[in-house]
């Protein structure tokens, strides 16, 4: 039987393997036995416990509970720990996903000691190395042996980067393999959807049944840390609010609910706190989240993984950052990248208002991108992992 080691931490993380260990569960418990370490990145309980209990994923195996800190000192604190949980499991593979510091961590830890790296959300560029993402996601797809990108745009930035397209096998961190596969969030998202229908009343509890509302989330630090860049964020928003008496639905990080009475005027602190038009909410649920998704006449987000989802449920998107991974959302016209600029937020907000037809073309797969990561992996990780005793 292989022996996978999946290494999670931060929320979004946490949900993507929900795919893939449904996938092992369903179609491979015979052949797949999946070990999962939890590094502790997100340590809240709201920003990661509820997410194993609400989306039936296994327990964590280990939990390194490293928490906050300094890139290098979180990412430190997990290298040491997951090496040493490598040693001890000796996996045939390790899984590693998307571009965080444990993401990082997983990299460096594995490819020292020789155990083959899979990585799934590979070749997501924004071609911005001042995001801490860039560079995990680079640093993490140049010591990979499998790399399943979810998008044919990330598949070609891998090629662009050197990799091959027709190598044949055996494949290792020298003669790696390349595939587009499609998004295990979508995976996620046709799976999950009905569920968040039954098993949430996020949208009645708010009184937000048949109401046109935007969505908008906020959590990269250079929008939160940053007070000229948090005004503008929220200024916009207030004023989208009042002036077209649209309801705007918050759930906040716990990053900038933090930050908010710091780094916002008073005035627009304020007023932000007392709108009819604005409802502050403490952290969501992924199946809340779904149900907002799912529900939302826009969406305005600086995160990666809402942009998509957004995208999924056929709903435009204001991004609220510089650059995107997600270039093919811009590119087909559902998706607008503004960063965290006042004026041309509002902007965005009345262009989309007045179009009619938005175009959503099949980009992320067939909804089975989990079964082929599963099946591949089966596939060409049949050597012999080399670890030291």
């Amino acid at each position: 039987m292989l022996k996978l080691l999946t290494i999670i931490g931060a929320r979004p993380q946490i949900i993507k393997a929900a795919a893939l260990s449904r996938a092992i569960k369903n179609n491979y418990s015979s052949k797949i036995k999946e070990v999962i370490v939890h590094t502790g990145q997100h340590y809240d309980e709201n920003m990661s416990q509820v997410f194993f209990n609400e989306l039936d994923i296994p327990h964590p195996d280990y939990n390194l509970n490293t928490g906050s800190g300094t890139h290098g000192s979180q990412t430190a604190a997990m290298i040491i720990g997951i090496e040493e949980i490598l040693l001890k499991e000796k996996p045939d593979c390790i899984v590693l996903y998307g571009d965080t510091n444990s993401t990082l961590a997983g990299a460096i830890a594995s490819s020292k000691i020789l155990v083959p790296i899979v990585h799934i959300e590979a070749g997501l560029r924004s071609f911005n190395k001042a995001m801490p993402e860039e560079i995990n996601r680079i640093m993490c797809d140049h010591v990979s042996t499998l790399l399943f990108s979810p998008t044919k745009t990330g598949y070609d930035n891998l090629l662009n980067e050197g990799f091959k397209e027709n190598n044949e096998a055996p494949y290792t961190i020298n003669n790696p393999k390349i595939f587009h596969c499609g998004d295990v969030m979508y995976d996620n998202s046709l799976y999950f959807s009905k569920i968040a229908e039954q098993k949430t009343n996020i949208i009645s509890t708010n009184n937000l049944e048949g109401k046109p509302f935007i969505l908008a989330t906020i959590h990269r630090n250079n929008n939160t840390d940053e007070p000229v860049r948090l005004q503008a964020l929220f200024s916009a928003i207030h004023k989208i609010s009042i002036q077209n008496k649209v309801q705007v639905v918050i759930p906040l990080h716990p990053r900038t609910a933090k930050l908010l009475s710091q780094n916002l005027s008073s005035e627009l602190y304020a007023a932000v706190q007392t709108s009819p038009f604005i409802k502050l909410l403490p952290p969501v649920s992924f199946l809340e989240m779904i149900a907002l998704e799912k529900n939302a006449s826009m969406v305005m987000t600086d995160s990666g993984g809402v942009q998509k989802e957004a995208f999924f449920f056929k709903k435009p998107c204001i991004i609220l950052r510089s650059e995107t991974e997600w270039v093919e959302l811009v590119d087909c016209g559902s998706a607008k990248i503004i960063d965290a600029n006042e004026e041309k937020i509002i902007e965005a907000y009345t262009d989309f208002s007045n179009l009619k037809t938005f175009d959503f073309p099949d980009l992320f797969g067939n909804g089975k991108a989990a079964e082929f990561i599963c099946k591949s992996i089966l596939n060409y990780i049949n050597t012999p992992t080399l670890i030291p005793a």
